[in-house]
């Protein structure tokens, strides 16, 4: 397992460029709320403390994953961010939904960041389980959030 060995939530500020003159969006997926809202609270910590100002960070939600990547588009054409953080939780179920899900964000996150030249950062769980998803959203294994908003400041630096 990729996260066993690593804290996802553990950076080096002094590596991290200072983030206050950066606008971001964050995109939130609604389902699975209780895994997305850790995630987006763990972005949120992240970027305040590297200088982040609140104002400059707008949060939008969506229905579910799949959704993340019009929303994302959206938030690029319309808001002037320097980087958007695309959060959601895709918990494997019985049924094939959740490959085409996973596949599908990915994909389309990944469409975003060819065709746009506002980076967008993939802060989207693919757990097989609950407990997962909990121990990546803030439990045993750090927040994705945080790691998430650390590539969303690297990455808004560069542009």
């Amino acid at each position: 397992m990729a996260t066993a060995n690593k804290n996802l939530s553990v950076y080096d500020k002094a590596t991290i460029p200072n983030a206050k003159d950066f606008r971001f969006g964050i995109v939130v997926s609604e389902w699975n709320s209780e895994i997305t809202n850790g995630l987006y609270l763990g972005a949120i910590e992240a970027l305040k403390d590297c200088g982040a100002i609140e104002n400059n960070i707008i949060k939008w939600d969506v229905p579910g994953s799949f959704e993340l990547v019009y929303g994302s588009k959206k938030m690029i054409a319309t808001q002037n961010v320097d980087a958007v953080i695309a959060i959601g939780s895709v918990i494997q179920g019985e049924t094939k939904h959740f490959d085409f899900v996973c596949s599908a964000t990915a994909q389309g996150i990944k469409d975003l960041n060819v065709i746009t030249d506002t980076p967008v950062i993939f802060c989207v769980l693919t757990d097989n389980n609950l407990q997962q998803a909990i121990d990546r959203s803030g439990g045993k294994h750090g927040n994705k959030g945080a790691e998430a908003a650390i590539a969303a400041i690297k990455m808004a630096a560069i542009g």
